[in-house]
């Protein structure tokens, strides 16, 4: 234990207790101030036990303090790393965000599990915090984007360091309909996975798009097709090909070149919810190009999944879990997987054989003139 702090922790150790005990709410205030200098000039060489101390005296201390000593509290031990965990917890779940949103914004002693938990209770000035935080996991955006506001999710899709699940990105593209702030911050996310950015710009209005074009001028042939025909961007868009996707269309051409891709590796491709290997797979296997069966596989009814499942000679447990997939990473509504079976297997091979080629005609007819 070093001298500064066995020196100075005895003059404070009478007056913290005597403060405790029948102290005015400016004695309580002063002794905290001074804790607080204590802590923060000698942090560096404190061991855990000490800090656990100071967890228990700044706990104490801050009940029954007005809130100005409570908001400067979190201000400075927000940005300390070896901050008393269980005071910083108490600061985060504070109702008043003048004293929760210094450590939900910057601490890094609140994990996921704490971030989650306020997200989900607190108020829309609470999430706002967190949102803005330097890095924030799939987990914590999950609840922001389910429960934010649309200021809290426009600041979350902004923030650089936020990673989003597939979950997350689906229910982004629902959000961002109607509201072309949010629509183009989510547009202009590196990285963002093919199919919701397929999806993303099908229901992008003239205002979004004409932005989406003006940040990326090579793009703005490819942005205007991609309006025009839902998968023309998709085969050459750099911002809607990620090196995710380049890796797993590698990986299934692979697979299909050995002769190992088969059905039963499609639906390991599904349940496991990699669109990108499933959407690849399903087209070699039906023997279309990759942009022909996304097109297919991201419209709003199940009929296209279908239409090329059957023409591979796919069982309907395949299917089902090829549907249940793209039910999970859109967001929507689960599908009749009753009513799909049954038209799944009233379908004919040469059916699906004729809507495919009324398919192909579409992808190879020249676009419209503007």
């Amino acid at each position: 234990m070093s001298s500064k702090f066995v020196s100075t922790s005895e003059g404070l150790l009478d007056e913290l207790q005597a403060t405790l005990a029948h102290g005015t709410v400016a004695r309580r205030v002063e002794t905290l101030r001074r804790v607080t200098d204590l802590f923060i000039s000698g942090v560096v060489e404190f061991s855990d036990d000490q800090i656990a101390l100071f967890d228990d005296v700044f706990q104490c201390l801050i009940h029954h303090i007005e809130t100005s000593a409570r908001a400067l509290l979190s201000n400075r031990l927000a940005p300390i790393d070896r901050a008393p965990p269980l005071t910083v917890r108490a600061l985060a779940f504070d109702d008043l965000i003048e004293v929760a949103a210094p450590v939900l914004s910057q601490s890094e002693r609140l994990d996921d599990d704490a971030l989650i938990e306020t997200a989900r209770s607190k108020s829309q000035a609470h999430l706002m915090a967190i949102s803005t935080r330097k890095v924030l996991s799939g987990a914590v955006t999950d609840v922001l984007v389910q429960r934010g506001n649309d200021e809290v999710v426009e600041s979350v899709v902004r923030n650089a360091g936020a990673e989003f699940s597939d979950r997350g990105f689906a229910r982004l593209v629902n959000r961002a309909e109607g509201n072309d702030g949010i629509a183009t911050c989510i547009g202009l996310r590196p990285n963002i996975p093919r199919h919701v950015y397929l999806k993303l710009l099908a229901k992008a209005s003239e205002t979004v798009r004409a932005k989406l074009e003006a940040a990326n001028q090579p793009m703005a042939k490819e942005v205007t097709n991609a309006v025009r025909q839902a998968t023309r961007l998709a085969r050459s868009a750099p911002s809607a090909m990620s090196q995710e996707t380049t890796i797993a269309h590698a990986l299934v051409k692979s697979l299909y070149d050995d002769g190992r891709l088969d059905e039963y590796q499609v639906a390991a491709f599904a349940e496991a919810g990699k669109f990108d290997e499933a959407n690849a797979a399903i087209a070699a296997l039906a023997n279309v190009s990759v942009s022909i069966a996304e097109n297919m596989m991201v419209e709003t009814r199940a009929e296209g999944v279908m239409i090329l499942a059957k023409i591979s000679g796919m069982s309907w447990s395949t299917v089902k879990s090829i549907i249940q997939m793209r039910d999970e990473l859109s967001g929507r509504e689960p599908s009749d997987l009753d009513s799909c079976k049954a038209t799944y297997e009233r379908l004919r091979p040469s059916t699906a054989q004729q809507v495919l080629r009324f398919h192909r005609m579409q992808q190879t007819a020249s676009p419209p003139a503007a």
